[in-house]
């Protein structure tokens, strides 16, 4: 529903996390990213709020998912789901918060995200324009492979 109402987007943020299982609590609402601009939809399915995070290729680290027998979704991978949380959230920063930002404020487990797959992180940092989310990829990716 959410590619329907704001295309191109993708399910991403705490509904993405969520959904591969890397945050315990439970998320309200569908929150999308697009390239485009952002907007809210208050619907009877449910409320879709869509945030623009600019990218050269809005679909890296985004994978259509079949929901159920009716519907796909484009739902962004965790490294995705990261980095477009970190553009978003602008008092972030590697040097200043690190792995303890995941950990603490977003209560990931460590252990799930050193078993987090890496695979699309060069499409990811290609795709991104902002320095201080690339950073923080970065560092986070340096910190995983330790």
């Amino acid at each position: 529903m959410a590619a329907l109402l704001h295309s191109p987007s993708h399910i991403s943020l705490e509904s993405a996390l969520s959904y591969h299982g890397l945050i315990p609590e439970a998320v309200h609402g569908v929150t999308s990213v697009t390239a485009g601009r952002g907007r809210k939809f208050m619907t009877p399915l449910g409320d879709f709020n869509f945030q623009r995070v600019p990218a050269d290729e809005p679909r890296a680290g985004v994978r259509p998912i079949k929901l159920d027998e009716q519907g796909w979704a484009f739902i962004a991978g965790p490294l995705r789901a990261m980095a477009d949380l970190i553009y978003l959230r602008k008092e972030i920063t590697w040097k200043k918060d690190g792995l303890m930002f995941l950990k603490e404020s977003m209560r990931m487990d460590e252990d799930d995200l050193r078993g987090m797959p890496l695979d699309d992180y060069e499409e990811i940092f290609r795709s991104l324009r902002n320095k201080r989310t690339k950073m923080y990829l970065k560092g986070l990716k340096e910190e995983l492979e330790q």
